[in-house]
């Protein structure tokens, strides 16, 4: 060794030394600085993992969150696709509604209208049933028996004579109402003699109704279903007419 200029006890204590500084330097810093940097690169794993999942949670997050906004929306939409229904009825029933108060108003007027009508034309009845006296004793020159041309003149207006109805006589008739048509306002006995006349051969529930139209001048129109039989003045005059033309 010593040949070669290498002094063996200084080899040795440079070796011993050597060893120690590689025994101080794997005790007390290469192992630290391995177990910080395995512990630093457990921390970046668990943060990235972390970063994963909370990356992960994120995106479950804002897919529920956009569930929810989109639910949100379309029950919104909802909400108020049924307002607008509800208030569209609402506007509906308030019009049908309106439309009825005025149909009933207007209905009512025509009511009173047709009674004031009617019980002119009943005190009508009376006044002519007076003149058509008074002409009759003015033209043959005395005094006829008032209760008999009363008669005549009711007759004529009604078209009852006694318990008959005249224009129902030997007519056979079918259907669940009837409309009787007079110039004049008939009287409740007027009224039940033809009611019951026209029941006889009607429906036991049928419907009857009475109107008053002077342009018929007298007699009566009745009108069962389809079936109109004219019995009026008016009608027998047209008849008339057309005969002698």
């Amino acid at each position: 060794m010593e040949a070669l200029g290498i002094n063996l006890g200084y080899l040795i204590v440079q070796i011993f030394n050597f060893l120690v500084v590689v025994f101080i330097l794997s005790r007390f810093v290469f192992k630290p600085i391995l177990n910080m940097l395995a512990n630093r690169k457990e921390t970046i794993e668990q943060g990235l993992e972390d970063a994963r999942i909370a990356g992960e949670a994120k995106a479950q997050a804002e897919e529920q969150a956009a569930d929810i906004i989109a639910e949100a929306k379309q029950k919104a939409r909802e909400e108020t696709r049924l307002a607008a229904e509800k208030a569209e009825q609402l506007v509906l029933e308030i019009k049908a509604e309106a439309d009825q108060d005025i149909m009933k108003q207007r209905q009512a007027i025509q009511d009173e209208a047709e009674d004031i009508r009617n019980q002119a034309l009943g005190d009508l009845r009376g006044q002519v049933a007076a003149l058509a006296i008074a002409a009759a004793n003015k033209v043959i020159g005395e005094s006829l028996d008032e209760k008999r041309q009363r008669a005549l003149i009711d007759e004529f207006f009604s078209g009852i004579k006694g318990k008959d109805v005249l224009v129902l006589d030997d007519i056979e008739l079918e259907g669940a109402s009837a409309e009787i048509t007079s110039a004049l306002p008939l009287t409740e006995k007027e009224q039940d003699i033809i009611r019951k006349k026209l029941l006889a051969q009607l429906d036991e529930n049928a419907v009857v109704e009475f109107r008053v139209n002077p342009s018929i001048l007298g007699g009566l129109l009745v009108r069962v279903n389809d079936q109109v039989l004219d019995g009026s003045v008016a009608g027998k005059l047209d008849q008339l007419s057309q005969r002698l033309s």
